[in-house]
């Protein structure tokens, strides 16, 4: 049999299967925290009450609330009291990073870990980075969580063909997505789109999900800053998938705006684990 079409074949049975209303549902509290996009304070004592409502997102919350992620001088024993001193936007980007890690906690495989961990470093790198683009810096964090949602999606719905991908490998982060396409029948920012809609998120998201490996937008806006920060993310060693011929992370640093670069240490290890250090104290909360 001629591969080529073996591989045509192999993709339209694939694709078939691609459903984004079979996908598991995203914890209803983040979805409708994400869906809270104001901030005032009618907001916030919304999500307050959300989280307040369950008991394992209260449990969480609190203990990162009291983790030296957010380093206040006093304990927070109420979510109440931790909605009031972390403020509307802070908290939901809290819930909506508890909500990834709830979402994963039943297939946490390497595979999964991989992904949630590359998520975090584009978060962290989003945030730091967000006033290039001059973006909430609570918005950049959570566009950086969800960016990759698409792309936990197929690897949960298409286990034996996402196990290919990762076997294949790719030479460059744009390969990635043609060989999710032959393998999978779709890549993840087109999973990652669908998901949006399906689930309907804000329309902010849809870009984010769908184009963050395109190239960057001018000027820059959201998709180009996230697009930044997961390739920064890669080449600090969060890859999912490394690529034999990615951006170096000085080549990644040099291209943004001078004032930003200056919030990069000159050493990519030092970044790197100053991120390690902040995935972890996340995962232990």
């Amino acid at each position: 049999m001629n591969t080529a079409t073996g591989t045509s074949k192999a993709a339209k049975l694939t694709e078939l299967r691609w459903d984004p209303d079979s996908i598991p549902p995203f914890p209803a509290i983040a979805l409708r925290a994400l869906n809270l996009m104001a901030g005032t304070d009618t907001s916030l004592l919304e999500l307050c009450n959300l989280i307040r409502a369950d008991l394992a997102f209260s449990t969480a919350v609190l203990r990162m609330a009291n983790s030296p992620l957010v380093a206040f001088s006093k304990d927070v024993s109420s979510v109440l009291q931790a909605s009031m001193l972390l403020g509307f936007r802070r908290l939901r980007s809290l819930v909506i990073t508890v909500g990834l890690r709830t979402y994963l906690k039943d297939s946490f495989t390497p595979l999964m870990k991989s992904c949630w961990r590359h998520s975090v470093a584009c978060a962290i790198i989003a945030e730091r980075s967000a006033s290039w683009t001059g973006l909430d810096k609570d918005f950049a964090y959570t566009a950086g969580v969800l960016h990759d949602i698409g792309r936990l999606a197929l690897a949960t719905t298409m286990q034996e063909a996402y196990a290919r991908v990762i076997e294949r490998g790719a030479d460059r982060p744009q390969d990635v997505l043609q060989i999710e396409r032959e393998l999978c029948g779709i890549d993840h920012c087109e999973a990652g789109h669908s998901l949006v809609v399906a689930w309907e998120l804000p329309e902010a998201f849809i870009d984010i999900a769908a184009r963050h490996h395109h190239p960057q937008a001018h000027p820059p806006d959201a998709t180009s800053l996230i697009g930044s920060s997961c390739a920064l993310a890669d080449a600090l060693g969060f890859a999912v998938i490394p690529c034999r011929f990615a951006r170096s992370y000085a080549e990644i640093v040099g291209s943004f705006p001078e004032r930003e670069r200056k919030r990069f240490p000159a050493d990519a290890r030092d970044l790197a684990f100053e991120i390690a250090n902040q995935i972890n104290l996340i995962e232990l909360a």
